[in-house]
């Protein structure tokens, strides 16, 4: 029998909201995401640098397990070499692709060693709350990606960019879509990140917001990151 695990999500279509209890049957996270191939190169052989394996392909889409999905207030991690990522993300239910906002919190202590492995470690918390695509595709680009880090009483800004330095979701699925591929019913893909704001760090409380100006709303999401002891 295949994983799966049921979520209860607001979805705002319009000016009406309906929450419903729906299933997720698969996670993936797209990596190497931005519209910047000479951007994207370079990062890549910074991180090769430091033992980073680099990707085979551009974009290229990691599996995650599904019940590593959430939208929990707090997460365990191991030890205190994790972050979290602001990204949107998209979800396919009920035949329809919907735009919310997760983290894709991933273990950078591990990442030298396989970047599915260091994301698999971690949960990846989203927010509850999802727009339709079609709401908001004719001014994508406007949209915005936000994070915060708590950390000795202060809230400090992360990262802050613009989706238009990603694929756009039409983009990134048209890659995904190659060898007969395309966004299941129960798919839950995150899209892509912006650069964290004095280097990707551990902090001890993580916040995250997909704003739409044209709209006037935002999806939005904190969590408390809680390390569990290494042992051994």
């Amino acid at each position: 029998m295949a994983a799966q695990i049921e979520l209860t999500l607001d979805f705002l279509d319009g000016d009406v909201t309906t929450t419903r209890t729906i299933v997720v049957k698969k996670a993936v996270v797209g990596g190497w995401t931005g519209r910047d191939k000479a951007a994207l190169q370079h990062h890549i052989d910074e991180l090769a640098k430091i033992g980073v394996t680099p990707p085979e392909q551009l974009p290229t889409f990691y599996r995650v397990g599904v019940t590593r999905i959430v939208t929990a207030d707090a997460v365990e991690v191991i030890g205190d070499a994790s972050s979290g990522e602001a990204e949107y993300v998209m979800l396919k239910t009920g035949g329809r692709i919907w735009v919310g906002a997760g983290s894709d919190h991933t273990d950078r202590a591990f990442e030298r060693f396989g970047i599915t492995l260091a994301k698999q470690l971690c949960d990846k918390p989203i927010a509850k709350t999802f727009w339709p695509l079609a709401e908001v595709e004719d001014h994508w680009d406007e949209l915005r990606l936000r994070a915060f880090v708590h950390g000795g009483g202060e809230r400090v800004l992360y990262q802050d960019g613009g989706v238009a330095g990603l694929l756009s979701p039409g983009e990134l699925l048209s890659h995904y879509g190659e060898g007969d591929r395309e966004l299941e019913e129960g798919t839950l893909m995150f899209g892509g990140t912006c650069g964290a704001i004095g280097g990707v760090r551990y902090a001890p409380r993580f916040e995250f917001e997909l704003e739409d100006p044209v709209r006037g709303r935002k999806i939005s999401h904190a969590y408390d990151v809680l390390p569990v002891p290494i042992r051994g």
